[in-house]
């Protein structure tokens, strides 16, 4: 991975990120470890050969507990956990999701439920969590990872887009609560990002030559083009950015 900058106020930072071992969050683990932090990552399968990896490639090793995030309780003590191993969480990453497609008239209760528990549900008791630590720590940064396609007005993933756009509103409204303790909360909305796991499920030919035509920049996203606007909002470099949402799409929507 090759990175820009270097921010030094990261290095010895606490960080969690939900999602770390795999897609967009792997990436985002390696992007702190290489700024110095210790990071430390849930993720739904075992991360240990991830874990071992990320050592030798970086000289940092990060801390990996196996939870799911729709388990609220295991996600509590997963934090908690962390914060005794590196220290008070001073920089929160929520990053992971889940874009199953599914058509409207096919959701039952259960799959809308499972649905906001793991896309905005488990985000919002992730911020819980960590608001007292950074409060006592005198600040930090909480990224909560959204997306374009909410924006789109893309069909396909209804649930999932309403929780897309329900973590832009929580953003804004917990950026307002804890911003007294210099607690910043902002949100991230990539584009289609090309993981494995969008490779492997929904990426044909067809499909990328249309969203590529509707790029201003005709490079598909990888994962690390997600890792340094998230270093740069969790650093102090955006210090008084707070309650906005961050598009890295290769210019599919306009903000403003």
């Amino acid at each position: 991975m090759d990175l820009n900058a270097t921010y030094h106020d990261l290095n010895g930072k606490s960080v969690f990120i939900t999602g770390g071992g795999s897609g967009i969050g792997a990436s985002l683990t390696e992007g702190f470890l290489r700024q110095g932090a210790k990071v430390a990552f849930v993720g739904r399968s075992d991360a240990s050969e991830f874990v071992d990896e990320m050592e030798q490639k970086t000289g940092n090793r990060p801390f990996f507990i196996q939870c799911d995030i729709t388990d609220i309780p295991a996600l509590q003590d997963a934090i908690a956990k962390s914060a005794d191993q590196n220290g008070p969480i001073t920089v929160l990453v929520n990053n992971a999701a889940n874009d199953k497609r599914h058509a409207t008239e096919d959701v039952t209760e259960d799959f809308w439920d499972w649905s906001m528990a793991i896309n905005l549900k488990a985000y919002f008791f992730a911020c819980q969590a960590v608001v007292g630590g950074m409060r006592d720590a005198g600040g930090g940064s909480i990224i909560n990872f959204s997306s374009i396609s909410y924006m789109m007005g893309n069909a396909g993933y209804p649930a999932y887009t309403t929780a897309n756009s329900g973590i832009n509103g929580m953003t804004r409204s917990l950026a307002r609560e804890f911003g007294p303790d210099r607690i910043r909360v902002n949100a991230l909305a990539p584009g289609w990002v090309l993981t494995q796991k969008q490779l492997d499920m929904w990426a044909d030919p067809a499909s990328l030559a249309a969203h590529l035509d509707r790029q201003c920049l005709k490079d598909h996203l990888v994962p690390e083009d997600i890792v340094g606007t998230t270093l740069f909002m969790a650093s102090n470099a955006s210090r008084m950015m707070t309650g906005q949402a961050m598009v890295v799409d290769g210019g599919v929507v306009v903000t403003g």
